[in-house]
């Protein structure tokens, strides 16, 4: 496709630098050949296909060409062909393909392998590029083409490309990846298409989220940034001065894992772990016979949510067990029993840590929960979904680690986390498993620039805009968060209460309205940039 596209180009050149003219000798015209076409593949057969069909356009080229200028064109015998090497593209010295002071451009498709997928011999290829790079275990297989590319084209003028997942633009992996790649290998990126569905046109039908990175070792006075809104096919574009790794106008900073967060706001937790093989834990059913069989353990149990019971109605209870006095705990045969499971389940296991609290099976292996109300947010949640359902929790559910936790949350602090400023920050920085949101308290909350100059009048705004929101979700008692927040299917009171909640947060910002997901990462990101280096971003706004 990349030598037919070039062939295309050539001929309308010479068809508007020749026109009106007759051509004697078309083939000397013809600059563009296979053999300027260089490649690697891991497998013989598709490398061997890749190399016919190279043929194939390239008589179709001519053909197309001599039917335009009225003049055949012949190249046969075939002594020109692609050089396409049968090997693995981490492991290959590309300059054995191609010497770099040879080449022009780079790109390719590398493989769509997630950081957990990967075989242990995919891990060993990225391990050969990353060179002194930390945290290698969450990238996914195709940031090694970043690496291997950045070496081969290290003080060239080579442009690259490649299609990738769009994780290398999210979450953690963005300063795994990228922070080398900018310090080390001075790479600086010329465009990027921002998030789209890449459809696969094999029979299965598989779609992936990508983007494509345009780059080299080299800066240029003007990038550009595609956005697709929809799935529409046609972007819009954007002319900026710099792309962000994360491919929004703004700097080369990258977020970090930040333990405590950027602003005046109560602390995020992940939920309480269990570890106990299940048996701390218990369905509604199981619930009801403990109570029946130990009427006193009623006072040792408390509801139990994960995210997918949160969001689904699901009601789950657990044993807790804290600070239970051990003659309480002798007079519940029932109780007793599930405890000893724990302990058996806890020596059990190979983990050392695991086998330790076997000493204490009575209670959770992480105890986050506090008898106070707090906010509850899912980790992981559809992307389909325009926001995630977040609410309050009483201390008479435990939340498990499948979720995290803002003890003393406010429903100003409510309101913002559901606004689609707040969204924003999480589609972009958010991690994925899958394509679904993996919300990080490390490096989506505790990054998070909250509003800086906010009065009185605009925080009432705010808490009444999103008691509304809660309002809204009353009307429908008989309804689950998963229910309420499915895109399709969200009532009208529930979604023009949300609109209103956002408008209110936006205006918490500033005054001028946000047009869109981009405006406000943009925003958000020069926001954080001020908040974590107010004097670099005060000497900016000086110049």
């Amino acid at each position: 496709m990349t030598y037919r596209e070039l062939r295309e180009l050539e001929l309308a050149a010479l068809l508007r630098i020749h026109k009106d003219q007759r051509v004697l000798d078309l083939d000397q015209l013809l600059q563009v050949s296979v053999d300027q076409m260089h490649g690697i593949e891991i497998e013989e057969w598709p490398a061997r296909i890749a190399e016919v069909a190279m043929w194939l356009i390239d008589h179709q080229m001519n053909q197309k060409a001599g039917e335009a200028f009225g003049e055949p064109v012949v190249r046969l015998p075939l002594k020109k062909s692609a050089k396409i090497v049968i090997g693995n593209a981490l492991r290959l010295d590309w300059n054995t393909v191609l010497p770099a002071e040879e080449a022009s451009f780079v790109m390719g498709n590398p493989p769509f392998v997630g950081a957990m997928l990967m075989t242990e011999l995919q891990r060993g290829d990225l391990a050969s590029v990353t060179g002194d790079a930390k945290s290698i275990g969450v990238l996914d297989y195709v940031a090694g083409w970043y690496f291997q590319a950045a070496a081969y084209i290290k003080s060239s003028t080579i442009r690259c490309a490649f299609v990738s997942t769009s994780s290398i633009t999210q979450g953690e992996q963005v300063g795994i990846l990228w922070e080398p790649l900018f310090r080390d290998q001075r790479i600086k990126i010329h465009f990027g298409h921002r998030t789209f569905c890449w459809m696969s046109e094999a029979r299965s039908r598989a779609h992936v989220h990508v983007v494509i990175i345009g780059f080299g070792a080299f800066d240029v006075p003007v990038k550009r940034i595609y956005e697709y809104s929809n799935g529409e096919p046609n972007a819009s574009v954007a002319e900026v001065r710099n792309i962000s790794p994360y491919l929004f106008e703004g700097t080369d900073t990258v977020l970090r894992n930040r333990r405590y967060p950027l602003c005046a706001v109560p602390p995020m937790a992940w939920g309480s772990q269990p570890r106990d093989g299940g048996h701390l834990i218990m369905s509604e059913a199981e619930y009801k016979d403990i109570i029946k069989e130990n009427p006193t353990s009623i006072n040792w149990i408390k509801g139990y949510t994960g995210a997918d019971e949160f969001l689904n109605g699901v009601s789950r209870y657990c044993l807790w067990l804290v600070d239970c006095p051990p003659s309480v705990l002798r007079a519940m045969p029932s109780v007793r029993e599930r405890v000893d499971r724990v302990r058996s389940m806890r020596r059990g296991s190979k983990a050392q840590t695991t086998r330790a609290l076997a000493d204490t099976p009575t209670l959770f292996a992480q105890i986050a929960h506090k008898e106070v109300d707090y906010l509850l947010v899912p980790l992981h949640t559809s992307e389909s979904r325009q926001y995630i359902p977040i609410g309050f929790m009483s201390p008479s559910v435990v939340a498990s680690n499948a979720c995290a936790i803002i003890s003393r949350a406010s429903i100003y602090h409510y309101g913002v986390l559901s606004s689609e400023m707040h969204m924003a920050w999480v589609r972009q920085f958010c991690g994925r498993l899958e394509s679904r949101y993996r919300y990080s308290k490390d490096i989506v909350y505790n990054n998070f620039p909250w509003p800086q100059v906010l009065s009185e009048k605009q925080r009432t705004a705010v808490e009444a805009a999103a008691q509304a929101v809660l309002d809204a979700r009353d009307q429908f008692p008989d309804q689950t968060l998963a229910d309420l927040y499915d895109p399709l299917a969200m009532p009208k009171p529930l979604r023009d209460a949300h609109k209103t909640l956002d408008r209110t947060v936006d205006k918490c910002y500033r005054s001028q309205p946000f047009t869109s997901d981009r405006q406000r990462v943009e925003y958000l990101f020069e926001l954080y940039q001020r908040l974590t280096s107010p004097l670099i971003a005060e000497k900016r706004k000086r110049r």
